[in-house]
Parts: structure tokens; C-alpha cells; sequence
């Protein structure tokens, strides 16, 4: 695996608004949604991505010591859909605090407030636009502490 995958995550501690966001655990089942967004984040966001098909292999990634500075992460996924998904990355004490977002298409208020509820630091909106995707996950980045 290239070395980049296993970028250190920061401790709460180091945390601060300022922290620049740089290593992204992105889950989405759709290939075609997943290529879409590995270029928008990579080649034009700058970040380094670890992508995963799946909630399993998101917790898998995980157990192999993946330790991201955020999380991105599909609302409908088969299997473990996106919540479910959340629910097994925040058992690892290291995610416990992780930054997460949702994306979905099911962005009316009440659904948006229980992503939010959810522990969501925001959620994006699909179909995303590829040119902007890493302006609003770092926004969002951004915005996580209101900064």
C-alpha cells in the first residue's frame, strides 16, 4: 500500500480549527460516483484519499490502522448503510471524535438534522459538482469548530 494511506491522525489534542485537512476515508458504493469524486478530491483538492466500496471495508481499513483526518461517507449504501457505517467507526476510540459528512440526495431539513444528530460536522448534496466537492469538504472542514 502506497505510504501515503497511513498519514499519522492527529490526537484531539492537536486539533484546532486551523489543522489543515488532509488524509480522507471516503465509503461509497457506486464505482462511478467514487471515480468522480477520487479525482475531484485528489487531483483537484490536493488530498489524499483512501477509498472504500463499502461500510465493512471502511471498518476493515480501519482495523489495518487507517487513521483519516475526516470522514466522508454515502447515505445509501447495501449492507451497512452510511449511519450504520458511523455507528462501527466511532467504536474505535481513535474515530470516537473524527470529523464526519454525509452525502446523499436526501438533503430536506429534517433529514440534514438527523445526519446532524448523528454526529455529521455537515452534509453534501448529490449529484455533487465534481469542481467544487473539495471547496465544500473543506469548508465544512473549515466550519467544524465555528471558526
Amino acid at each position: 500500500m502506497p505510504a501515503f494511506l497511513f498519514t499519522p491522525h492527529h490526537h484531539d489534542s492537536d486539533m484546532t480549527p486551523d489543522t489543515p485537512l488532509k488524509t480522507i476515508l471516503y465509503v461509497e458504493d457506486d464505482a462511478d460516483i467514487r471515480a468522480v469524486a477520487k479525482i475531484a478530491l485528489e487531483i483537484v483538492g490536493g488530498f489524499s484519499l483512501h477509498v472504500c466500496s463499502g461500510g465493512s471495508e471502511a471498518v476493515s481499513a480501519i482495523e489495518q490502522g487507517i487513521r483519516p483526518d475526516l470522514v466522508l461517507l454515502d447515505v445509501m449504501m447495501p449492507g451497512m448503510d452510511g449511519p450504520t457505517t458511523l455507528k462501527a467507526l466511532r467504536a474505535f476510540g481513535e474515530l470516537a471524535s473524527t470529523p464526519v459528512i454525509f452525502m446523499t440526495a436526501k438533503v430536506q431539513p429534517r433529514e440534514v438534522e438527523q445526519y446532524q444528530a448523528m454526529g455529521a460536522i455537515g452534509v453534501i448534496a448529490k449529484p455533487f459538482n465534481p469542481m467544487t466537492l473539495a471547496q465544500q469538504v473543506r469548508k465544512l472542514w473549515e466550519d467544524r469548530n465555528g471558526a
